[in-house]
């Protein structure tokens, strides 16, 4: 996970803030995460973005942003009082979508011809090398979303032995000047040790992840009405990553910019049968249907059309703990369970 700012861990409950921004509305919560417990998630909320005439995108982000963050002190600051005997954060937790937040893939090799202890001291070091950029962007997360030992996949990779090891690091970018208002925005509300970010479908891609860990070759497209997200997982680790500029939720041209991504993946590898589809949850049966009514035949090679599972909140009630009263909210158990996943790696060798 994110390498960076976590030099000691704790052994104790810490709470943090979570902030969702997505093209069409803006969520949050406080998150309780304790060693050796599910995430707990309190006071959920989501609003939708309050748009004006001719008002910049943005400008409406940030007004009905300064909305959810005066609401949730209002009622999740007493609530979390109540649960831990304080209403103060250590941290706020942003996850930014399209079009703020993109992602981006890439693999670091560590190779000797003796073998040497695979560390997280290591990868660090690793990842402190320029990786790609991407202009008026910040760099705000790298998460290791996967790691090959002598060629072989594990999931608990440090302190072993290895002549030859591959690092899958999935970066987090947010829009350099949006990051700076972000941060400022929510320091008014959150007095908080530090502002963390994380790109929306980096978050979720690892929560599909948790939530379905037998599915070893899947697609997983994440779409908004601002970018479509196409993940290829092969043997249980990312082997393509495409992102374009979305066109609406489920009409003929959205559905084209789906079928070129598929057809790019398909020119290069075999397409899984299980597909993955994140989408907001009122939309996602819909497009569920159109996606799996869409003839791709010749893009699976094959007349029987994918499996097309919509991701829903209920997937991850095994993993994450909601308060009474609160409506599970995707994006934000996605970030909750990110948090605890993070927290608990950052004890490793």
């Amino acid at each position: 996970m994110s390498f960076f700012g976590r030099l000691f861990r704790t052994e104790r409950a810490e709470s943090l803030a979570l902030i969702d921004i997505s093209a069409d509305s803006v969520g949050g919560a406080y998150v309780i995460c304790a060693p050796g417990a599910r995430p707990r998630v309190i006071s959920a909320l989501r609003l939708s973005l309050d748009t004006r005439r001719n008002e910049p995108h943005e400008s409406a982000m940030l007004r009905t942003l300064a909305g959810l963050g005066d609401a949730l002190v209002r009622a999740g600051a007493p609530a979390l009082l109540r649960a831990t005997g304080s209403g103060a954060v250590r941290e706020a937790l942003v996850s930014v979508g399209a079009p703020w937040g993109m992602t981006a893939v890439r693999i670091e090799r560590f190779e000797d011809k003796t073998p040497f202890t695979f560390t997280r001291k290591l990868v660090g070091r690793a990842m402190k090398k320029a990786g790609r950029t991407v202009f008026g962007m910040a760099l705000v997360d790298e998460s290791v979303v996967g790691t090959i030992l002598n060629g072989y996949e594990t999931r608990s990779p440090y302190g072993k032995q290895a002549r030859r090891a591959d690092v899958v690091i999935m970066a987090s970018f947010v829009r350099r000047v949006v990051a700076e208002r972000l941060s400022t925005a929510l320091r008014g509300f959150f007095p908080a040790e530090r502002i963390a970010f994380i790109a929306g479908n980096s978050a979720r891609y690892q929560a599909v992840r948790s939530a379905f860990p037998h599915e070893r070759d899947a697609l997983i497209l994440d779409v908004s009405e601002a970018r479509i997200a196409l993940t290829l997982v092969r043997q249980g680790l990312i082997v393509a990553v495409s992102e374009t500029s979305g066109t609406g939720e489920g009409g003929s041209a959205w559905l084209g910019e789906v079928r070129r991504a598929f057809a790019g993946f398909a020119e290069r590898y075999p397409l899984p049968r299980a597909m993955f589809l994140i989408a907001r949850e009122s939309d996602a049966g819909t497009l569920a249907r159109t996606l799996a009514a869409a003839d791709m035949s010749p893009l699976w090679l094959s007349d029987n059309p994918p499996v097309v599972v919509p991701v829903l909140a209920r997937h991850l009630a095994a993993l994450v703990e909601q308060s009474s009263g609160d409506a599970p909210d995707l994006a934000l158990s996605s970030l909750a369970l990110y948090a605890a996943r993070r927290d608990r790696e950052s004890g490793a060798p």
